[in-house]
């Protein structure tokens, strides 16, 4: 009897085991199942390990990168903050009023006191010329003439002033701060032609004071400035940094045919897609023969590339594997694209696309066309015949790549020019909208290797060099930088709403509501050592101006060398 009941008793056991056994299994196979759905596609995977860094990227990309419905979610991906606006831009606007100290025109302007000027460069250059212009007028207190623009440099434009924007909205909404006519008026029944000069870069009120004034009051009393760029020092008094903005930000508007068209294509983007990003990509081959870098298109890129450099006999052999290191190279598309995935932005997500001609055409665009199919430019969603009015002009066609970019949801640039500059600034004050820099130096290694490793490592790697260059508020400490790009002192914090979501997050017990409503200071995603390496502009008087630097966060060394030589090169690459 004994031997039976044991035999019962292992055999129930044995059956306990096997129920127990199964259920773990069981579990097992769900957990698999679910971290299976988590996992990045195939398509993905495929696409990361396509291309080694040193390969072309002429090269074709075979397997077209899928729906986002793996990493990515249709809304750009899955990640512990909202890829599509700032955390902290409801706690920060611009402010750029008039303080009761600041005197209007017609108390301090002299009647005997007239400044013209004649901008320099492409479309964005000759923006930041016109803003320090007026700032210049009042400094001097004296008559603002409608600045004159480049017809002649390497964009060639035959475009003036009221034919880009609107000039008497340009002298109506600055006539309480700078008086302004459209010309010179006639001087004993005959034209006034005024005395011609230069002034240094980076010119101080003082500078102006002892250098302009002196010529208006003891010789002509009128002066046109020429080559006027960056001829403004970046440290200005409160009320002229806020004069600057009003400028920038209000008082130049772009004329009606060039505002409509840009708010058509604005339009049919937004029909296209709720949001979308706008991409300002420079890959022309006059700048990549500039940078000396390799783009890993062999012996034929360098012998065109080489070709092109020759052109500028100032310009002095490169390292191209040290040039990328100091992060001097602007990103290819593809690298571009890779970035934005791993941002968190989907195969699904829109993209206007702002640039030149593209060295190697669509062989170049093609990976980045795989990584995001619904890719525009102007030319894809407008007629030849309606960008026949503008088609003949760089500034105009410029200037509708102005509104589509500065109205995207989030703007992404391959370079340091002056349009990436000054939209980086204007996206700050109007409301600190999503503004994307690739950390080059750091970046670069991260694509030299990004074959060795997952994606999900890959990616996690890109978001961390990223804290920092993603256009959140207080990322560049106020008065580093050029003021375009940073108008620091056109950025207030409201200081209440602050503090009401911070005792509304402390009244929770669930902590997590704290770290969604706010980040404090000190929790930014960036560190010191991650944060950009902006030069001081105004420690010395001979210190050269960053758009006479090298691009790309570079040290400038190089370009010094050309500017004088090759005026030129300087235009092509300012903007």
């Amino acid at each position: 009897m004994a031997l039976p009941r044991r035999r019962n008793l292992s055999y129930n056991r044995f059956r306990s085991l096997v129920k127990f056994i199964s259920a773990i299994s069981g579990v097992l196979l769900i957990l698999f199942a679910f971290l299976s759905f988590l996992a990045p596609s195939p398509n993905e995977s495929q696409h990361f390990h396509l291309r080694h860094h040193h390969n072309s990227f002429n090269a074709v990309v075979e397997d077209p990168v899928t729906s986002g419905d793996s990493v990515f979610c249709s809304s750009g991906g899955k990640l512990d903050r909202d890829i599509w606006s700032s955390r902290n831009a409801k706690f920060f606007y611009g402010c750029s009023n008039v303080s009761a100290k600041f005197a209007k025109a017609e108390a301090v302007s002299h009647p005997t006191r007239y400044l013209a000027i004649a901008t320099s460069g492409g479309l964005n250059q000759q923006r930041t010329g016109i803003t320090d212009a007026v700032v210049a007028a009042r400094i001097l207190n004296a008559t603002l003439v409608v600045p004159k623009l480049d017809q002649k440099s390497f964009w060639k434009d035959a475009s003036n002033f009221s034919e880009i924007f609107d000039v008497d909205w340009f002298i109506s909404s600055l006539s309480k701060d700078v008086k302004i006519i459209k010309q010179l008026p006639k001087r004993g029944g005959k034209s006034w032609t005024p005395y011609t000069m230069r002034v240094p870069r980076k010119c101080s009120e003082r500078c102006y004071q002892n250098r302009v004034l002196p010529v208006i009051l003891k010789r002509h009393h009128a002066v046109q400035l020429k080559k006027f760029d960056y001829r403004l020092a970046n440290k200005l008094d409160t009320d002229l940094q806020k004069l600057r903005c009003r400028v920038n930000y209000h008082a130049l508007k772009f004329a009606d045919p060039i505002l409509e068209m840009g708010k058509t294509l604005v339009h049919r983007m937004r029909m296209r897609s709720k949001r979308y990003i706008a991409l300002h990509l420079r890959f022309e081959p006059d700048m990549l023969a500039f940078s000396g870098c390799d783009y890993g298109g062999g012996e034929k890129e360098r012998n065109e590339l080489g070709a092109i450099r020759k052109r500028w006999k100032t310009l002095h052999k490169n390292n191209p594997d040290k040039q990328r290191r100091q992060g001097k190279c602007p990103l290819t598309p593809e690298e571009v694209g890779l970035m934005l995935r791993a941002l968190g932005y989907g195969s699904d997500v829109h993209i206007y696309v702002a640039s030149g001609e593209v060295y190697g055409g669509e062989e170049t665009l093609r990976p980045l066309k795989s990584l995001f199919p619904n890719f525009y430019s102007k030319d894809t969603i407008a007629t030849k015949e309606e960008l026949a009015p503008f088609s003949s002009f760089s500034s105009r066609m410029a200037a509708l790549d102005f509104i589509v970019c500065d109205e995207s949801d989030v703007f992404v640039t391959n370079n340091n020019g002056n349009m990436a500059r000054i939209l980086a600034g204007r996206r700050k004050y109007f409301g600190h909208k999503p503004t994307i820099r690739p950390n080059a130096k750091k970046l670069y290694r991260l694509f030299l290797s990004r074959s060795n490793m997952t994606w999900e490592a890959f990616a996690s790697r890109v978001r961390i060099f990223q804290r920092g260059f993603m256009g959140e508020p207080k990322e560049v400490r106020p008065g580093r930088g050029e003021f375009h790009e940073n108008p620091s002192a056109c950025i207030c914090e409201d200081s209440e709403a602050r503090e009401k979501a911070t005792a509304y997050s402390r009244g929770k017990k669930n902590g997590k509501l704290e770290k969604e409503v706010m980040v404090s200071d000190d929790q930014n995603d960036y560190d010191d050592n991650d944060e950009p390496r902006w030069p001081d502009l105004d420690d010395d008087e001979n210190q050269v101006w960053p758009q006479e630097k090298l691009h790309y966060n570079g040290t400038g060394s190089e370009y010094d060398a050309v500017i004088s030589d090759e005026p030129e090169l300087e235009e092509m690459l300012s903007d």
